[in-house]
């Protein structure tokens, strides 16, 4: 495994560590589901690799957790636990809460804002988006956690921008599935399927804007 991906995989082992108050085989355990689910995705898994590579017993893991997807949930839960204090009330709370001259500024501190979070926590994340369509436990939890606080967020700062003039007035539900969906694309596309390209990444986060205010500008005589 590369030093890069290994330290990302400890320090998402020691935030389950401070979450959860693991014991060492459960560290140990949950490094190697990270490490498994990661590459191999949660369906191709087994519990008797994860325990091989975690240098366990099979019968330790089912002691520590009921279910191969007790286990994944366990990896996943506290990740989204950690998206909530950056994403919401801290980094991007504050990002929230600054004032912003155009609905393009807040844009763009947004996307800059998560593009270093999303390197740093890479590999469990890759997890969740692989697995949330088929898992309603996370499903839940994302909606809960992160999806309803940020929805509440970011709809006053569009209604704010709406009142000034410089979005259309479009529902604000649409408007945040336009911007979500963009957003969310080209991260998608950047770190998940064509990651080894040479990014730009200055220049996506303009263009991706470009695309986003040219949709949701006001039309003439409006």
């Amino acid at each position: 495994m590369f030093e890069q991906e290994k330290k990302l995989i400890d320090e998402i082992a020691r935030l389950n560590e401070a979450h959860l108050k693991m014991t060492e085989k459960q560290n140990n355990i949950i490094q190697a589901a990270i490490e498994i689910f990661s590459e191999k995705g949660y369906a191709a898994s087994s519990t008797s690799e994860i325990a091989k590579r975690a240098g366990v017993a099979e019968g330790t893991i089912f002691r520590h957790y009921k279910t191969k997807k007790e286990l994944l949930v366990s990896i996943v839960t506290p990740t989204i636990m950690k998206l909530i204090a950056p994403f919401i009330l801290e980094d991007v709370g504050e990002v929230l809460d600054k004032p912003y001259n155009s609905f393009r500024e807040f844009l763009y501190e947004i996307m800059k804002n998560r593009i270093e979070f999303v390197k740093k926590n890479l590999p469990v994340l890759k997890i969740f988006v692989q697995e949330i369509a088929f898992h309603s436990e996370l499903q839940d939890k994302y909606k809960k956690y992160i999806a309803e606080p940020l929805f509440n967020r970011i709809k006053d700062i569009i209604i704010y921008f709406q009142e000034k003039g410089e979005i259309a007035e479009l529902p604000v539900y649409s408007i945040i599935r336009i911007v979500a969906s963009t957003v969310i694309g080209f991260f998608y596309m950047r770190f998940l399927i064509f990651p080894d390209l040479e990014w730009d990444d200055e220049a996506e986060i303009e263009l991706t804007i470009h695309f986003i205010m040219s949709g949701l500008s006001p039309l003439k005589g409006k």
